[in-house]
């Protein structure tokens, strides 16, 4: 009888613990698989900018990126920030997505769904330095676009179904 107490002590003491990693686990941020250690973020942000600012450029990342692997979120964010530093284009984060007739997401009101957690480390590691594009400044789905114009533009790269433009 005692030896069946300890072994049941045992049993919920073991429990407690896996349940512990497992909610320690779950509280984690998960890195995307296809995410290289290339891509660490350097220390200081390329620009500075408020929280809402960032939650604007995930969400753009989440809704214009949305099903693209991780490097062509991370593209999409850099296109964006790329834009802010351009004389070409307006100063802010805001500024470049609400720009009239610039991201599809913004007249479709996809731009207003929260952004989740890869699109916010991908604008992160953007904003952070990290530009998969090399400085690109647009950026289009072939299968999507009608316009002839982001065609004719010099390819920087092709990441998942984006090119992207300089």
């Amino acid at each position: 009888m005692r030896l069946q107490r300890v072994y049941l002590i045992y049993a919920v003491l073991c429990l407690a613990a896996a349940s512990l990693v497992v909610i320690q686990w779950i509280n984690q941020v998960q890195v995307p698989e296809d995410k290289t250690p290339e891509s660490e973020p350097e220390k200081t942000p390329r620009l500075t900018i408020k929280d809402n600012e960032l939650d604007l450029l995930a969400r753009a990342v989440h809704a214009e990126a949305k099903g693209e692997p991780y490097e062509g979120k991370v593209a999409v964010a850099a296109v964006i920030l790329n834009r802010v530093e351009h004389p070409e284009f307006p100063n802010t984060i805001a500024g470049v997505i609400y720009e009239p007739l610039a991201f599809q997401v913004v007249a479709n009101g996809t731009i207003n769904q929260k952004a989740d957690e890869v699109s916010l480390q991908a604008a992160y590691d953007a904003l952070h330095g990290v530009d998969p594009t090399n400085g690109a400044l647009y950026f289009y789905n072939p299968a999507k676009t009608r316009n002839r114009w982001i065609r004719t533009r010099p390819v920087v790269k092709k990441i998942g179904r984006h090119i992207f433009t300089s």
